[in-house]
């Protein structure tokens, strides 16, 4: 039976392909920025409206859930996709392009949310041969911390959840592949600023100062020494500083400066060691240079964590299903950036896998103004999760 579900679902995505596509690209032309994304989930509801499904809107934000309930005991799996775009200026040129200034969907969200609303309504259409319940979760804001997935699940958005799902579309990952990692996959993420606060004076005479940005460029410099001698060769982390508000004029000693950086992690652990480091070089160049030391430090994203058994359900289930257009599926092992989708991995065992969608003519890398996918690696993404759900709830 499952076989034959599976190749109906198929079937279904084959023929519906177009409509996939067709709210992919109003998605896309209609970016919104995190948290502002009231078009995009008004869409979506009206989508959902007069379906057998029981949504709820506004969750946590702009957040959508949807349930379809098979009326049968079974599971509660839930499948997430994230809606929202970035401040970022469009430089595709495509027919479709994002007709808001300056925002644009520069990450493929546009995507996840067009599978998804495809397959939950093609897995709606064939409720009564799954059992159990489905969740669909359409996610705001997960660009921007505290990121929709933390306010989505603080709303409930996981109750009654047993285990959840996603994916993300990738540019640079060819076509037909689909990768995979079990354990801790993405890196958690914390942001900081530190204001050295000096005196500020006449540039001639800096006895009578004290130059903050002097303090504040030892800083700079010091904080590369905590990756390259404050952690263990087999600790992966970064430290960015991403902006150094020094501006002035040549003639006057800056009374204040602040600067603002990036941290990535791929454990906890080294998250720790990274943050106490960074609040200790500080304050050391504080006492240092006689400078006054404002820290501030937020800790968003976790490190997201593939739970191995259900790691092995998604690579079990894609195999199994045989589908035509994937060529490969892979351990990918870790990747670099950070995603809000971990919010959901520390609350229930899940997995968040990849699905490759390089366009050969725009190989560009995710956040880039030229940013753009293969669309027909959406039928992928459809088909990889629906035989994950099929498996999921046909299976004892």
């Amino acid at each position: 039976m499952e076989k034959n579900l599976l190749k109906e679902i198929f079937e279904e995505i084959d023929k519906r392909q177009d409509e996939m596509i067709e709210h992919r690209r109003h998605i896309h032309k209609n970016a919104e920025l995190s948290f502002e994304e009231k078009e995009t989930a008004e869409y979506l509801a009206d989508y959902y409206k007069g379906k057998d499904v029981e949504v709820t809107t506004n969750m946590g934000g702009y957040g959508l859930r949807v349930v379809i309930d098979t009326k049968k005991p079974g599971k509660t799996i839930a499948l997430r996709a994230d809606f929202d775009a970035l401040p970022i200026k469009e430089e595709t040129g495509l027919p479709f392009a994002s007709k808001n200034e300056g925002v644009m969907h520069a990450c493929g969200h546009d995507a996840h949310t067009a599978y998804l609303m495809l397959l939950a309504d093609i897995l709606l259409e064939k409720k009564d041969k799954l059992r159990g319940k489905i969740v669909i979760i359409h996610q705001h804001a997960e660009e921007a911390p505290p990121g929709g997935a933390k306010q989505m699940i603080d709303a409930g958005v996981l109750d009654g959840v047993d285990n959840v799902f996603g994916i993300h579309v990738m540019s640079a990952m060819p076509f037909g592949t689909v990768q995979y990692h079990k354990g801790n996959t993405q890196t958690g993420r914390a942001k900081f600023s530190v204001k050295f606060q000096g005196v500020g004076g006449h540039g001639s005479m800096p006895h009578l100062s004290n130059d903050a940005i002097v303090a504040a460029s030892y800083f700079v410099t010091a904080v590369q020494t905590i990756v390259s001698r404050r952690l263990s060769p087999f600790e992966n982390g970064v430290v960015t500083i991403g902006s150094f508000a020094g501006e002035g004029t040549f003639n006057i000693i800056k009374d204040s400066v602040t600067v603002i950086g990036d941290v990535r992690a791929m454990s906890d652990h080294t998250k720790e060691v990274i943050e106490t480091e960074i609040k200790r070089i500080a304050k050391g160049i504080g006492d240092t240079f006689n400078t006054g030391v404002e820290i501030n430090y937020t800790n968003d994203y976790p490190v997201l964590y593939n739970d191995p058994e259900m790691t092995d359900l998604v690579v079990e289930a894609i195999k199994e299903a045989e589908i035509p257009e994937v060529k490969e599926i892979s351990d990918g092992g870790e990747q670099p950036p950070s995603e809000d989708f971990s919010y959901y991995a520390k609350e229930r065992p899940s997995c968040f896998f990849y699905v490759g969608a390089l366009k050969e003519d725009a190989p560009y890398p995710h956040h880039h103004p030229k940013f753009d996918i293969r669309e027909d690696a959406m039928i992928i993404c459809a088909k990889t999760m629906a035989a994950v759900v099929v498996k999921y709830l046909t299976e004892d």
